[in-house]
């Protein structure tokens, strides 16, 4: 009866640690993207949408813009964010939420966003909006999205 005691309360305590660990590594994983999205967003604001849209994007990334148009693979985004209407923006954006997989290789942030741009007199147009990424971890370590 003593041994089984023991083994019950051994086994008790691996069952209890088990989720604690995974959920301590996905919180981990949680704050990682939130800080992915932080460095994204100075990036943007640094060196422009061409730059910073290219350097966070996976190799295969697709992005979705106006008109439901997918422009697939992170050259042509960057071709993309070079068209003259969309240089120098003002553009900012926190997540709200951020769900990661059992397996903490992916991961997906949505929030808001504002994005500012002046036109050739000088006055500024805002468009307001909700954002969704797909982040997949790196064979670095770097997160780098699939979809935004």
């Amino acid at each position: 009866m003593k041994n089984f005691i023991t083994l019950f309360i051994i086994l008790s305590t691996f069952a209890s640690c088990s989720p604690k660990s995974e959920s301590k590594n996905l919180t981990y994983v949680k704050l990682e993207i939130v800080k992915t999205e932080k460095d994204f967003e100075r990036l943007v604001t640094e060196k422009g949408p061409a730059e910073g849209f290219y350097q966070f994007a996976d190799s295969n990334a697709v992005i979705k813009r106006e008109n439901d148009s997918l422009i697939i693979g992170k050259n042509n985004i960057k071709k993309y964010y070079l068209n003259l209407k969309l240089q120098n923006p003002t553009i900012t954006w926190s997540p709200d939420a951020v769900i990661v997989s059992d397996a903490g290789d992916m991961a997906s942030s949505y929030g808001k966003y504002k994005w500012t741009t002046k036109d050739a007199s000088g006055k500024e147009k805002t468009t307001k909006g909700v954002f969704h990424t797909v982040w997949k971890k790196q064979k670095d370590g770097s997160w780098k999205y699939i979809w935004d």
